[in-house]
């Protein structure tokens, strides 16, 4: 499996284990309509990888390691009679969780959340929020 595949596992299974400060209670990599959703899978959270940037970080023959940031959106769905701060706390438990170990699992050298977008109010009951995250993480070229 590759480096990057590591990553975005070890982020699945970081969410998954969220009980505090809120239960998340659904967390995929494939999209899903949230609509369809029961109100025991909310939180609900939906981790995409996105852009990467790569660069050479040593000079040499077949073994030249480089350095990728990969930018992963987590995208929550909260339902709530409290939009805002159930939108409030699942940034805090996404990010608490996420910094609980920056390095995903050692397959990283670190992580961090770099963006933070809440919807406009138009899904009312439900609400979104899409944390960015970049993961910085070093790699061999050919073993990616």
């Amino acid at each position: 499996m590759s480096i990057r595949e590591n990553i975005a596992g070890n982020i699945v299974a970081t969410l998954k284990a969220v009980k505090e400060p809120v239960n998340i209670g659904y967390v995929t990599r494939d999209p899903f309509d949230f609509d369809k959703l029961s109100n025991a899978q909310y939180p609900a959270v939906l981790i995409q990888t996105g852009d990467e940037a790569r660069e050479d970080s040593t000079i040499g023959d077949s073994s030249i390691q480089r350095m990728g940031t990969i930018t992963y959106d987590i995208v929550c769905y909260v339902k709530s009679k409290e939009i805002d701060k159930a939108r409030n706390e699942i940034v805090e438990a996404v990010e608490e969780a996420l910094d609980s170990d920056r390095t995903r699992g050692g397959y990283a050298k670190d992580t961090q959340v770099i963006n933070i977008e809440i919807d406009d109010g138009s899904i009312d009951p439900i609400g979104g929020v899409i944390i960015s995250v970049e993961v910085e993480y070093f790699y061999t070229r050919g073993a990616t």
